[in-house]
Parts: C-alpha cells; sequence; structure tokens
C-alpha cells in the first residue's frame, strides 16, 4: 500500500481526465480497405479497438503502426489518420448497416479485421495542460500483463454486445468503454509516470492539490504563500517537492504551465490573442506575446498558422 502522503497518480488525475466514451462503428474489412478519419474538434479523442485480425494506423509525421487483436489505441490530441488492412488485395466497396447498438460498417462476409471505432470526449477541456501531458498516441498491446489482458476482456464483452444487438447493448457498452478507457489511461500512466514532471507532481498528495489548482484558474495571481495553503504543507516543503519531481519551483512551473496552456487554446480554438493571454493570467497582450516566443522559440499567431493536421494520402 502506498504511504498516506503519495497517492495513485490516477487518483490525482481524475478531475482532469473524466472522459465520456462516444462508440461509433463497429467495422469488418477485408482485402486492401481504407478509413480516413479527419481531426476532431477541440476535446474530443479518437480511440480504436481492436478486436479481430490485423490493420495497419497511419499518422501524419510518424510511422505506419500495425495493430493486432486486442491492441487499444487512443489519439489524445485528436489528430486527423488513416485505418487501413493489411491486405494488397482490391476492396470492395464498404457498406453501412444500422442496428439498435452500433453502426455497421463492412465489405465482406470474411473479415480479415474487426474493431471498434469512437472517439472520447474530455468534460473539462480548459485543463488542457495535462491532456496536453499525452503523448499523440497511445498504444496498449495485448500481452502477458494482467492489466492489459483484463482490457482485452472489456475489449471482448463489448464486442459481444454490440455483435448480439439485444436491448439495452448500447448503454452496457457505453459503460463498460467507460470502465476501458479510464483502464486504459490508469495502465499508460503508470508505465509512463518516471518520463512526465506533470504526472510525477501528481503522484504525491501535495503537489498534487497545487497543481489542481493552478489548472482550475490559471489566470489568479497565485503566490507561493496560497499554493503552499491549498497543498496543506509548507512553502519550503512545497518548492522542495516542486523541485525533486519536476525540477523547477511551483511558481516556474506555473508559468510554463500558463504558456502550455495557451499554447493549446491557440492551436485548437478561434480565439482572439488577447482572449488567450488574460485566461492564462498575462496583463496586456504584448506581454504574452514576449513571454511566448522566449519560450517556443515563435510567435503565438505561427503556432495558430501551424494547427491544421490532413490525413495522409
Amino acid at each position: 500500500m502506498p504511504a498516506d502522503h503519495d497517492v495513485d497518480a490516477l487518483s490525482a488525475l481524475a478531475p482532469l481526465f473524466r472522459v465520456k466514451p462516444e462508440l461509433q462503428s463497429l467495422c469488418r474489412f477485408g482485402m486492401a480497405w481504407a478509413s480516413p478519419h479527419e481531426p476532431e474538434p477541440a476535446g474530443w479523442a479518437p480511440f480504436h479497438l481492436v478486436t479481430a485480425g490485423s490493420c495497419v494506423i497511419e499518422v501524419r509525421g510518424a510511422h505506419p503502426v500495425t495493430l493486432q487483436a486486442g491492441d487499444v489505441v487512443l489519439l489524445p490530441q485528436g489528430d486527423a489518420h488513416v485505418m487501413r488492412g493489411c491486405s494488397p488485395r482490391a476492396a470492395p466497396p464498404i457498406r453501412i448497416r444500422q442496428t439498435d447498438a452500433i453502426t455497421v460498417k463492412y465489405n465482406t462476409d470474411q473479415p480479415e479485421a474487426e474493431l471498434i471505432c469512437g472517439r472520447l470526449s474530455f468534460e473539462q477541456p480548459h485543463n488542457n495542460m495535462a491532456r496536453a501531458a499525452l503523448p499523440p498516441m497511445i498504444l496498449l498491446r495485448t500481452g502477458d500483463d494482467m492489466s492489459v489482458a483484463r482490457l482485452h476482456m472489456l475489449l471482448m464483452a463489448i464486442r459481444d454486445e454490440l455483435d448480439a444487438a439485444q436491448p439495452g447493448a448500447r448503454a452496457i457498452c457505453d459503460d463498460l468503454a467507460s470502465a476501458l478507457m479510464v483502464m486504459a489511461l490508469r495502465l499508460h500512466f503508470r508505465q509512463q509516470t518516471a518520463q512526465s514532471g506533470l504526472l510525477r507532481l501528481l503522484t504525491k498528495r501535495q503537489t498534487a492539490r497545487a497543481v489542481a489548482v493552478m489548472l482550475e484558474d490559471p489566470a489568479r495571481a497565485w503566490s507561493l504563500d496560497d499554493l503552499a495553503a491549498v497543498a496543506k504543507t509548507s512553502r519550503a516543503t512545497l518548492v522542495r517537492d516542486f523541485r525533486r519531481l519536476a525540477d523547477m519551483a511551483p511558481l516556474n512551473f506555473l508559468a510554463e504551465l500558463r504558456l502550455g496552456l495557451a499554447r493549446h487554446s491557440l492551436s485548437t480554438s478561434d480565439k482572439s490573442l488577447a482572449d488567450v493571454a488574460f485566461e492564462v493570467g498575462y496583463q496586456s497582450p504584448n506581454a504574452f506575446t514576449r513571454a511566448f516566443h522566449r519560450h517556443f522559440g515563435m510567435a503565438p499567431t505561427d503556432c495558430r498558422q501551424g494547427r491544421v493536421l490532413t490525413a495522409p494520402s
């Protein structure tokens, strides 16, 4: 059991990663099929659950990744991507039928790949820094790990419910998908905590409290005394913990967090530069622009101009 002053990373992250899955389609494809997916709106992240066979995911700027039965893939930043088959044989057109549980897409009665496609809604989209800590792709593969084995059991339960399409199947699958996604995020956090300063801060109760209030109200003029009071610890202890876990002092972390929030807002919304600056605590667009350029080496407008992603051809 963890010591009293430590908490599971997921427990600290829970308020920041409240997600609601939306199951969109059950796909059964064979031969050289391809299914492009456009970028998702802000606050949404597509996912794919491979229930049988194999397929390939292509994301712009990354090498194609082959997925096998049991794999779970999530794109936290909502990037455009293409799902396609592994076979070179010409594919017949994709057909669609609707059941009481889900839309079924298919192009053959003998599919070489079966997958459940959907997307997650992040219920607190203002907590963009937490989401920005996630990589462009989270891939959990079937293996001997018992946590992944449990994911696979949930995945197959969802598939079976959708396939049978009995009364109430959609509600059951939504609940199962919620559990599956929380388990997937938990597994990812446990595997990656050591690589992220933000996630390391969220593994300790005092620093997690401080980070949570920064994310909740980044524009507030937080002082070290304020943050120590929220964290229920001394100023010296809070500074020491932040330096140990994130290699920076609390107020330096707050400055980086504000700029991270601003960059995400610029790349995913049409808010004015002034609105973005004020939302993260800057009193003038000029001060914000100078700080942004010092930190990222580009003007805020450059970040906005480069935000559009298109699916690979």
